[in-house]
């Protein structure tokens, strides 16, 4: 399951930090912009408590999780789209990843230094932003003039439909607006995704906050900005405090724990970014269990069984014959596949079952 989230943000703003204590990668940092010259691929557990507990009903030899990809992409500057700094590199690389992680600066320090030379969260988004509708703006101005001649011209049903989606694009990101703030049916989806745009990515807000402000969050008046902007715009925001999680990284379990007690939060900020970069990216995950390991696999929401069986094996999505399927509320509700089997909840699904988070799965198949 090749999906990529991309790590973007103005330099300086913590994005390798944030980086390496995700993926505990070591990417180079520094205190002057370009410091990430090529973008940094890491993968990435994805936390999930219930593997424990299934391990607990249906024991296992081992435990193992999900991944995903995180990719860290260079300082974005003023001026990206028209090629400034190492503008054209930088949006080819998020050209290619499928969710964009917007990380703001949400902390004061005189110590490091600011691209412009202050801290204001909605002026670093909007320069970001802009900077990408610019470059959508230019390529669909291209695509634009092709394929209304074509449409005009050949009476091309095809050329047609791309010509009224640019068209409806066309607009909305002259008026400096993002690609996602439209709608579009399903047929209008996948042209859409056929060009490419940068602001068609759904995208996640990181409000890299100071550690004074990791208990309460929503005493920060940056964050509070970060947060507004992403509700108005019908994203989410989250906070992290990345030099903190890149400390937390490197402890134990234990240890952890107890740092995140003592700080007063339940959840460290990475699990917290992990799973919500993870449901951005439209990912769900389904187990196998027992024998010689209970594993996450990850697949994409929507999937039927059968599509969802060749994550594990092609074989397993050509010979399917069907999915012995149990949810994990059932299975953590009867404490047992006996107690599941007894109350009717164990389930033969064919081959037009959209398979759900969460789901234990047996395929049989033959091939």
């Amino acid at each position: 399951m090749a999906l990529t989230a991309g790590i973007v943000g103005l330099p300086n703003v913590g994005k390798s930090t944030l980086f390496n204590a995700i993926t505990k990668a070591g990417a180079e940092m520094a205190n002057y912009p370009f410091a990430t010259i090529d973008p940094n691929v890491g993968m990435v557990e994805v936390p999930d408590a219930r593997l424990a507990r299934i391990d607990e009903i249906i024991p296992a030899k081992k435990i193992v999780h999900t991944t995903f990809e995180f990719t860290d992409i260079a300082g974005i500057v003023k001026g990206a789209s028209k090629g400034e700094g190492l503008g054209n590199k930088f949006l080819e690389n998020i050209r290619q990843v499928d969710a964009i992680v917007h990380v703001v600066r949400a902390f004061d320090d005189e110590n490091i230094t600011h691209v412009s030379n202050k801290v204001d969260p909605l002026d670093d988004i909007d320069t970001i932003n802009m900077e990408l509708v610019l470059a959508d703006l230019e390529s669909v101005n291209k695509r634009y003039v092709r394929v209304e001649k074509v449409a005009r011209t050949q009476k091309d049903k095809d050329s047609i439909a791309e010509f009224n989606v640019l068209s409806k694009i066309k607009p909305v990101l002259e008026e400096g607006k993002p690609v996602r703030s439209l709608e579009f049916d399903d047929d209008e989806q996948k042209i859409v995704k056929g060009l490419f745009l940068l602001t068609s990515k759904p995208v996640l807000y990181v409000a890299n906050i100071g550690e004074d402000d990791m208990a309460d969050p929503d005493s920060c008046e940056y964050y509070q900005q970060i947060k507004n902007f992403a509700e108005s715009e019908g994203s989410q925001a989250l906070a992290v405090c990345a030099r903190t999680e890149e400390e937390i990284a490197e402890l134990d379990d234990d240890e952890k724990q107890e740092f995140l007690e003592a700080e007063g939060v339940e959840e460290s900020g990475l699990d917290r970014l992990i799973k919500a970069s993870y449901k951005l990216l439209g990912l769900a995950t389904f187990f196998t269990a027992g024998g010689k390991e209970t594993r996450a696999w990850t697949f994409k929401q929507g999937m039927k069984a059968p599509q969802v069986a060749g994550v594990i094996h092609s074989d397993f999505e050509r010979g399917f014959i069907r999915a012995e399927t149990v949810s994990f509320e059932d299975l953590d509700k009867y404490g047992s596949m006996q107690g599941v089997r007894e109350a009717g909840r164990l389930r033969l699904e064919g081959k037009d079952y959209v398979v759900q988070d969460g789901d234990i799965i047996e395929f049989r198949f033959n091939v």
